[in-house]
């Protein structure tokens, strides 16, 4: 039986090696868009991290033919509302590097008290395809499965560290006194937003992987 493909739908290196660690384990062959020529971006146009997820997710998979799996995330900062949210890798503008996005998110919140720089990461993913079938049944492309994750915090008043990417050099989560950035990443990948999203949707694939597996390898 061939194995089943799944696209980790991202060009980010940093979602890439974090998605990738997650669904280690699963008996799946990871698939990413540098993987395909003459592929579309999909532009982020939802209101929402569900709404940008899955309008990637079944874009890709419509153009690669292989389920996919996207994700959208954010930072969402008390004393700015919300915001940046869904915005956060556009913050500032678009051609800003991520530590002149950092920067600028700072100078924001000069004016703001300590005790106003309360914060949270989100991430909301979406599983896009066709799921796994025995040989000679076929499945129509559906929406298979969403999940979400939060890592609450706050904000530091300088960039510190050098792993992570996007805000992690300022963003502390709860129960920690340095920011993503600089906290050791085995910690960050069982409490980041995105960790959390991706162990919910690992969970998810197994209930469909295992028994469709299981059933392709006895028909075989």
């Amino acid at each position: 039986m061939t194995q089943f493909e799944l696209l980790i739908a991202t060009r980010n290196e940093g979602k890439i090696a974090e998605l990738r660690q997650a669904f280690a384990t699963l008996p799946v062959r990871l698939r990413f868009l540098k993987d395909f020529e003459m592929i579309s971006e999909v532009a982020e146009v939802g209101k929402t991290y569900l709404e940008n997820a899955t309008l990637k997710a079944m874009s890709y998979a419509r153009q690669t033919g292989i389920t996919a799996l996207a994700d959208d995330s954010g930072l969402e900062v008390a004393a700015l509302q919300g915001g940046p949210g869904v915005l956060s890798a556009r913050f500032g503008g678009a051609d800003l590097t991520d530590l002149e996005r950092t920067k600028t998110l700072l100078s924001s919140l000069d004016q703001i008290a300590p005790t106003s720089r309360i914060a949270r990461f989100v991430c909301c993913m979406v599983l896009y395809g066709s799921p796994p079938s025995p040989p000679g049944e076929l499945s129509a492309p559906k929406l298979l499965a969403v999940s979400q994750g939060v890592c609450d915090g706050s904000l530091a008043h300088e960039p510190t560290g050098t792993d992570g990417f996007g805000f992690d050099p300022i963003f502390i989560p709860n129960g920690h006194i340095v920011p993503f950035a600089a906290l050791d990443q085995a910690i960050k990948r069982k409490i980041s937003h995105r960790a959390r999203a991706a162990e919910t949707m690992r969970q998810q694939l197994d209930l469909f992987l295992g028994p469709n597996l299981t059933a392709g390898r006895s028909a075989s």
